[in-house]
């Protein structure tokens, strides 16, 4: 028994942060069902009859189709995030390493996770984002380096120092005009996003002061995970899980008397189920439709009109390889006029 009235012994730390991890991991899973609960509850507005109808008919596959789809670029984020926040507190202070959970996710992550990260982010990522990307890539091979190799300074200094700058400064070269576009335009976020992130790659790649290191680290791996489910939830709870239609309603006889347009929820033997703008839902006798039409969702308009060598800054690698049905003619149910 010590003086001060506490037992010497072993530090029981290490294992409670370890538990709180275990515990972490466990709840992780809930995360996405909590969003495809909030997506009914969102789209049924707040109305608990409605989201139950809609439980009944939606897929799930659907849902988590448009989960996946809609959030591809956050699994990248994650992942690089907590590798180069990682590898900087285990080359800044490595005593640390059994102690910071994001020590243990970067030490413990297999490197064909953060190539397919990086593949998945060079095709989702917009163009704006890419020089980040470029800033992440470089800044995971210089601390893999500092923490694997055994060369000599003039071949870390090469890795950790020049390919960064070579790489940021080609880089840089490629935005200059979307830079100097975005100046212009007084998109200043545009403009830091294209030219200042590639010139940080070499403050990355390195180690700080070990009395900073947990700060620099785990502060803003705070704030990321603080935003990251907001920042998941808003784009999420915007993104469409049901098809909208537009369908002619009238007498047998053929004469249509009202266009209804809404999202359809499904279509069984005596009726059509569809979700209207307002969330009321409304049967329709199948023996009433005369007619049906799958609408195109609104598109959005861009936010910037920042180019880079004709690249627009919205689009992504995937947005301009893949084929996409352009609307060239609205059908004018759509718009709630009959044919």
């Amino acid at each position: 028994m010590s003086g001060d009235g506490f037992a010497e012994g072993p530090v029981i730390a290490p294992r409670r942060r370890r538990a709180q991890l275990n515990w972490l991991f466990t709840v992780l899973p809930a995360f996405p069902l909590m969003l495809l609960v909030l997506r009914l509850w969102y789209l049924s507005r707040q109305d608990l009859p409605t989201m139950l109808l809609l439980v009944q008919y939606i897929n799930p596959l659907g849902m988590i189709s448009a989960l996946f789809i809609t959030l591809s670029w956050a699994i990248p984020a994650v992942i690089l995030t907590v590798r180069v926040l990682g590898g900087i507190l285990l080359v800044s202070k490595p005593g640390d390493a059994g102690r910071s959970p994001i020590a243990i996710g970067a030490l413990r992550m297999p490197d064909w996770v953060v190539l397919i990260a990086v593949v998945i982010a060079g095709f989702t990522w917009q163009l704006r984002l890419l020089p980040t990307l470029q800033m992440l890539v470089v800044a995971v091979l210089g601390l893999t380096a500092v923490q694997r190799l055994r060369a000599g300074p003039w071949t870390m200094r090469w890795i950790t120092l020049w390919v960064p700058i070579l790489t940021g400064g080609l880089t840089w070269i490629f935005v200059w005009p979307g830079v100097v576009t975005a100046v212009q335009d007084g998109e200043y976020s545009t403009a830091l996003l294209l030219g200042v992130t590639p010139l940080l790659g070499p403050l990355l790649t390195g180690p700080v002061p070990a009395d900073w290191a947990r700060l620099v680290t785990h502060w803003p791996a705070i704030a990321a995970a603080m935003a990251l489910p907001i920042v998941v939830g808003a784009v999420f709870l915007r993104s469409p899980v049901l098809p909208g239609s537009a369908i002619e309603v009238g007498p047998e006889d053929g004469r249509v008397e009202e266009v209804v347009r809404g999202q359809l929820i499904a279509v069984d033997d005596t009726s059509t189920t569809m979700l209207l703008g307002t969330g009321e839902v409304r049967f329709i006798p199948n023996g009433e439709v005369r007619s049906k039409t799958l609408c195109p969702e609104p598109g959005r308009p861009p936010e910037s009109a920042v180019t880079v060598r004709g690249w627009p800054v919205e689009e992504t690698i995937l947005e301009w390889m893949a084929p996409t049905r352009k609307v060239t003619e609205v059908d004018s149910a759509c718009l709630g006029r009959p044919r």
